[in-house]
């Protein structure tokens, strides 16, 4: 009797927050919300669970940082959660890298960028994102990663 073919385990998805994120819950918590970065995560990780994939999770408040989170993106996950922050409307480095990595990155935003100041309704990484996921709070982050779990399975 022949064995089934397996499919290669899925590399982890790189859950890739910004500036300021680390200050969730404590910033501007009428724009923010009152979660946490930690809760965020938390709740990804039971998401991920559910859709049979691995997270990983990091945040700076560098944009070269960012940028080496990316790049070793590259090779070592599947996919992208990108919540970049102020960086998504200033970085041309971070658009540059997700295209050199050349995998699934769903943009997230926690707010609704289109309702805030004009210079927030331009993104730099929209560019390299598959998607863009704004408004919905932390609910935006588990949107991005049942989006991925589709893409991923395909």
């Amino acid at each position: 009797m022949a064995k089934a073919a397996q499919r290669p385990p899925v590399k982890p998805v790189l859950v890739l927050n910004g500036p300021n994120l680390n200050m969730l819950g404590k910033r501007q918590p009428e724009i923010y919300g009152r979660e946490t970065l930690a809760d965020v995560e938390a709740a990804c990780r039971v998401e991920a669970a559910r859709l049979g994939l691995e997270v990983e999770f990091a945040q700076s408040n560098h944009e070269g940082v960012l940028v080496d989170h990316i790049q070793a993106a590259r090779d070592g996950n599947s996919g992208i959660v990108i919540n970049a922050g102020a960086y998504t409307h200033t970085s041309v480095a971070l658009l540059d890298a997700l295209n050199a990595a050349e995998l699934p990155a769903i943009e997230v935003h926690l707010s609704n960028i289109y309702k805030r100041e004009r210079f927030r309704h331009h993104s730099y990484i929209s560019p390299a994102a598959v998607g863009v996921i704004a408004g919905l709070g932390s609910q935006g982050y588990l949107l991005a990663l049942q989006a991925l779990a589709r893409l991923l399975a395909r």
